[in-house]
């Protein structure tokens, strides 16, 4: 199951605190982006404050 950040992301930087593997960062359209180094463990998804980590 592969996660992705939707555009409700804020840009808080959350998920990208709490992924294990640093496989998020911001990117080019001002929201980040999650990377293929993800490793699936729904931290991100747990950390996100506004929802905006789904399952794709």
């Amino acid at each position: 199951m592969a996660r992705v950040i939707t555009d409700e992301c804020v840009a808080c930087g959350a998920c990208a605190d709490t992924c294990p593997v640093g496989a998020i960062s911001l990117g080019d359209a001002g929201i980040y982006v999650i990377s293929d180094e993800c490793v699936d463990c729904g931290a991100c998804e747990d950390g996100c404050p506004v929802g905006a980590i789904k399952v794709e």
